[in-house]
């Protein structure tokens, strides 16, 4: 027998109801590992950059303040995060793991504009820099963020936070080999210029992590529909299921960061049952798409309802209104 009209179909489908950001403790002890190398060769980076006068060591070390700020967040924003839904917090806390990588992307683009500043007063009035310790402690510091990343890489990446991290990791890489690519032509020919412009590569890359962190984040705040998917095409696919007359209201966004929603008045023909027609889309949602977590309202419609229902409760759609070839509008 048909599902009676108005039914509120949930997709209760496994992990698609736990909205974390998929850190967990053994995950957290290598961020903290990786936290700890972090911390100990930044405190030294600082002391090298003060005694070798080089503005683009001290400008990596900030970078690696970032990046001890953006573990720290991470493993703070995963116990967090693990909290049950409850009370006001309907959703739990997996978007704390987005405020996080905002919270690293802003720091990010602060630092830059900074170290842009000072870069160009070394380029105006280029100071004295110590090569030799610039090329020793670029070469080291590139060799601390590789093992640094491999650590980190070890946690589950599924989640802004751990990729934020990441991003994080793998840019001081290239801003250790920009350093150390400084300190030899600082050493092999004097161009003490060349600490300024390893500078601006650096907070380049730091403007482009810090960027793209941010859009991330404000994609996840925004509801957007998740990278990947396309809500166009999802609807095409829904409406072309058996059954289907009409699909709209149709939204798709992140929870958290890796976390994604659905939501959709479907619209099902007379004849078909509406339990089986949901129990359809949700298994085509989760095989195609890979969403679980699924809430459908399946109702009946023939041509004369079809127009009262869009008269009376549809005025305004919020967004494509799918409809089957045929469909009466």
């Amino acid at each position: 027998m048909a599902a009676p009209r108005g039914q509120w179909d949930s997709g209760r489908v496994g992990h698609g109801h736990e909205h974390g950001t998929h850190v967990g403790a053994a995950d957290r002890r290598w961020l903290l590992a990786s936290l700890g190398v972090i911390l100990v060769f930044m405190v030294a980076e600082v002391v090298a950059g003060l005694l070798a006068n080089s503005l683009a060591l001290i400008a990596d070390a900030g970078h690696m303040l970032t990046d001890a700020a953006a573990l720290g967040l991470a493993v703070i924003a995963s116990r967090i995060a693990e909290r049950p839904a409850r009370g006001a917090f309907t959703y739990g806390f997996a978007r704390v793991d987005a405020l996080s990588g905002q919270a690293n992307g802003i720091t990010l683009l602060l630092l830059a504009v900074w170290f842009v500043v000072e870069g160009v007063r070394r380029l105006l009035d280029p100071a004295e820099v110590q090569g030799g310790i610039v090329v020793v402690v670029a070469a080291i510091g590139a060799g601390v963020s590789v093992l640094a990343t491999w650590l980190a890489g070890r946690a589950d990446r599924s989640g802004l936070n751990v990729r934020g991290v990441l991003a994080h990791l793998l840019n001081d890489v290239w801003a250790f080999g920009a350093t150390l690519v400084s300190g030899v032509v600082v050493l092999t020919t004097g161009w003490l210029r060349a600490d300024a412009v390893a500078t601006f590569v650096v907070a380049g890359l730091m403007a482009w992590t810090g960027t793209g962190l941010v859009r991330a984040a404000n994609r996840v705040f925004l509801e957007a529909a998740p990278q990947g998917l396309d809500p166009a095409d999802i609807g095409g696919a829904l409406v072309a299921g058996d059954g289907v007359a009409e699909v709209h209201d149709l939204h798709v966004w992140n929870i958290g960061a890796s976390d994604t929603a659905l939501s959709a008045h479907v619209l099902v023909d007379r004849e078909y049952d509406c339990h089986a027609v949901s129990a359809q889309l949700r298994a085509l949602l989760a095989e195609r798409y890979g969403i679980s977590h699924v809430t459908l309202q399946v109702d009946h419609a023939d041509a004369q309802e079809h127009r009262a229902h869009r008269a009376e409760q549809c005025t305004d759609s919020h967004g494509v209104i799918h409809s089957a070839p045929g469909t009466l509008r």
